[in-house]
């Protein structure tokens, strides 16, 4: 299977196509929005690109970032990840994971969701 899949305790909830998808949230504190954009090669996902629409508490953009129209954008230098792994909230606002032109909140795509579950998002095997 190809793609991006969500699951909650071991249970497949949802996919998303492709092997490229966004992460997209509101830091907790300044209420800005932070993107991450993956691509995923090898059965890892590699975080080619970051966005932060400001800066603040916890939110310094790295050397070599570019700010253009109030929004810092740098590619990170990490190691690839296996997962990632997202709680759910109900009292922030929630994910969005995009797939092509279309966003979905994390609590669509793999309702239903109580507060605090853990969703983990790897490639499908």
């Amino acid at each position: 299977m190809n793609g991006i899949c969500l699951l909650v305790a071991g249970a497949l909830r949802a996919t998303l196509p492709g092997a490229e998808f966004t992460l997209a949230w509101d830091h907790s504190v300044e209420k800005v929005e932070w993107r991450e954009r993956y691509v995923v090669a090898a059965g890892q996902l590699h975080l080619v690109e970051a966005r932060v629409a400001g800066s603040g508490a916890g939110m310094e953009a790295p050397p070599g970032a570019k700010l253009s129209g109030g929004t810092w954008t740098w590619a990170p230098d990490g190691a690839p990840l296996p997962e990632l792994r997202l709680t759910f909230s109900r009292f922030t606002r929630d994910y969005r994971l995009c797939s092509g032109a279309r966003c979905t909140t994390l609590g669509e795509l793999a309702a239903p969701l109580a507060d605090g579950d853990v969703v983990t998002v790897r490639a499908c095997e």
